[in-house]
């Protein structure tokens, strides 16, 4: 897998959703993502942008344009340094949320996505890492 480009942007406030969006929009267009699936990764990454400004205190989006043979894609990763996810198992059942929405941040960004990693620990933060091919 040969990463082609790569960087990072501020996810701290709502303005920073925003752009995330739209900088994601951009990357998927770039890798030749069809129109479905465009929308499928930017629905994700406001999922998980959202989490990152709410729940983790805000945080950072690292992005990166992939080539893997014939496939494209790109992967976001989304870090804060928040107070975790004690318990995943929980965090990550359909219809579960520990705030007001309707509990599909997670689990949806999970089914929107090609690939999806996580990994949290209590007292020091969140990452979640996704991927889209084409």
């Amino acid at each position: 897998m040969i990463v082609t480009a790569q960087g990072q942007q501020d996810v701290r406030n709502e303005q920073d959703v925003v752009l995330a969006r739209q900088l994601v929009r951009k990357h998927a267009v770039t890798c030749g993502l069809r129109l479905v699936d465009q929308t499928k990764v930017v629905t994700a990454v406001s999922e998980l942008a959202r989490n990152t400004v709410v729940y983790g205190g805000g945080g950072t989006m690292q992005w990166e344009l992939l080539e893997d043979g014939i496939r494209r894609g790109v992967r976001l990763c989304f870090v804060d340094q928040g107070q975790g996810i004690p318990d995943m198992a929980l965090a990550l059942t359909d219809g579960w949320t520990s705030g007001s929405g309707m509990g599909l941040g997670l689990t949806g960004a999970r089914r929107l996505v090609d690939e999806f990693d996580i990994h949290s620990v209590v007292g020091q933060g969140t990452r979640v890492t996704i991927t889209k091919w084409t």
